[in-house]
């Protein structure tokens, strides 16, 4: 971030304003922790701050210290929106571009006269902010909050809870750690974060280690649906809304599963195909290993987008016509997925 911005920045952050913080829709761990984190950061200055969400989130995320706090946008829209427009400042995280909010928020979002800093490490950013933080080679918007802090001139100022809601992002976005995008400077921060009072035990065990029996199961239906393309050095896996059903699908319940299939011997690209019928689509997942992107796959044919190894997107046909495309399309990369 431009020195300039920091200072301007810091001038705007200097008196007490009304501030709204904004994930992206169907937020994760990143997105959580990253808007938790920065809340109980402004509000050590005095400033009016809520964390609107666009939608709800999984439980494995709902111990967070000020969770309870959090609006969401579909129950409460009404009064939601009055906050968006009454904000002198509106923060978001996670995303860079307004639709991945939903289309009915993204509208409001357009139209708030609020100034507008976006603080994110995904592709492409649209430009509708006044203030941009961007860096694709960040492991997770919440080490780039950590990083905000300490531009600011305020590490000294992070407490407790702020380093637990940071440290969760960054241990959820880089898979405990694992992912090419933690760096040394990853875990200088995760150590600081420690020492700050973030509990890592506890938190991998309140993310990780809080499995239903239903989920486990679901699990088991997945790997039971595991295929391989061999030839291609793909595997995907796909869940039905019955499927889904059977088990008693709660939000969060597929997070992590398409890193099976990415685990297996020889496997370059993994996918996960998931019906949702209430919305009328089909979610896809996809992972990859070494330089093949994702991204660039999801946003050629999948209406989305998101990093190198790691991206999202979505389909308006049909689960097994879904599948049908996706396998239809991979010739198309037979020399990246050699």
């Amino acid at each position: 971030m431009k020195q300039e911005d920091i200072i301007a920045i810091k001038a705007l952050l200097s008196t007490p304003k009304r501030m709204v913080i904004i994930p992206h829709r169907n937020p994760d761990g990143d997105a959580m922790g990253s808007t938790l984190g920065l809340m109980h950061y402004l509000k050590l200055y005095n400033h009016d701050v809520t964390v609107i969400a666009p939608n709800d989130y999984p439980d494995f995320l709902k111990w967070m210290p000020s969770e309870s706090s959090v609006l969401k946008f579909d129950e409460q829209t009404e009064a939601t929106i009055t906050l968006i427009n009454n904000a002198d400042i509106l923060f978001t995280l996670d995303f860079n571009a307004l639709h991945r909010t939903g289309h009915e928020m993204a509208e409001v979002l357009n139209k708030a006269e609020g100034l507008k800093i976006m603080i994110d490490h995904h592709q492409a950013p649209d430009d509708y902010a006044a203030y941009m933080y961007s860096d694709v080679t960040m492991s997770s918007t919440c080490e780039m909050v950590y990083n905000f802090i300490e531009m600011l001139g305020d590490t000294d100022k992070i407490s407790e809870d702020i380093a637990t809601c940071i440290y969760v992002g960054i241990m959820t976005d880089t898979g405990s750690f694992r992912f090419r995008s933690t760096t040394n400077r990853t875990h200088q921060v995760i150590a600081s974060l420690i020492e700050k009072g973030a509990d890592n035990t506890e938190i991998h065990n309140k993310v990780y280690d809080t499995n239903s029996f239903d989920k486990l199961q679901l699990l088991g239906r997945a790997l039971q649906n595991l295929k391989v393309i061999p030839e291609l050095h793909t595997a995907y896996i796909t869940l039905s809304q019955d499927e889904l059903n059977t088990f008693n699908f709660k939000k969060g319940d597929t997070e992590g599963i398409v890193n099976y299939a990415l685990s297996i011997n020889g496997t370059k690209l993994a996918a996960i195909f998931i019906e949702n019928t209430q919305e009328g689509i089909i979610k896809i997942s996809l992972r990859s290993k070494g330089d093949f992107s994702v991204n660039e796959l999801s946003r050629a044919h999948f209406n989305g987008g998101g990093h190198t190894n790691a991206a999202g997107g979505r389909s308006d046909l049909p689960l097994n016509e879904t599948v049908e495309k996706f396998i239809a399309i991979l010739p198309e990369y037979k020399t990246q997925l050699a």
